[in-house]
C-alpha cells in the first residue's frame, strides 16, 4: 500500500502505526535502528529537524520503503550522475564573520 507523505507529522504517524501494528516497543525499535528512544519519539511526533539518515534507518527496520515520484525527464540526468559516481553535495559551512566587518 502506498501513502502520500506530505509532512513530517504524516511520516511520524505512519511510523508509529507500523510500529504498533508490528507490536514493537519504542525502545526495541530504537535499539535495532541504532538510535535512541527519544529520537523515535520525536520522529513519531513529527519533529521537522530530525536527521534524515537516522529516519531512513527507522524505516528500514520497520520494512517501509521510501520512494520518490519524479518527472520522467529527471531520470536520465539522475542516472548519468549516478553512473559518473557523482557524490551528493556537502552541506555548506556557515560563513565566518569578523568583528571588524560589522556582520552578525
Amino acid at each position: 500500500m502506498q501513502v502520500m507523505i506530505q509532512s513530517p507529522k504524516t511520516l511520524g504517524l505512519l511510523i508509529r502505526a507500523t510500529r504498533k501494528t508490528q507490536r514493537v516497543r519504542m525502545d526495541d525499535l530504537a535499539g535495532s535502528a541504532g538510535v535512541g528512544p527519544v529520537f523515535v519519539r520525536e520522529v513519531e511526533r513529527g519533529k521537522e529537524t530530525v536527521q534524515l539518515g537516522r529516519v531512513l534507518n527507522l524505516l528500514a527496520e520497520l520494512g517501509i520503503e521510501l520512494r520518490a515520484d519524479v518527472p520522467d525527464n529527471v531520470l536520465p540526468a539522475f542516472e548519468r550522475l549516478r553512473q559518473a559516481g557523482v557524490k551528493p553535495l556537502k552541506p555548506r559551512r556557515p560563513k565566518e564573520t569578523s568583528p571588524e566587518s560589522g556582520e552578525a
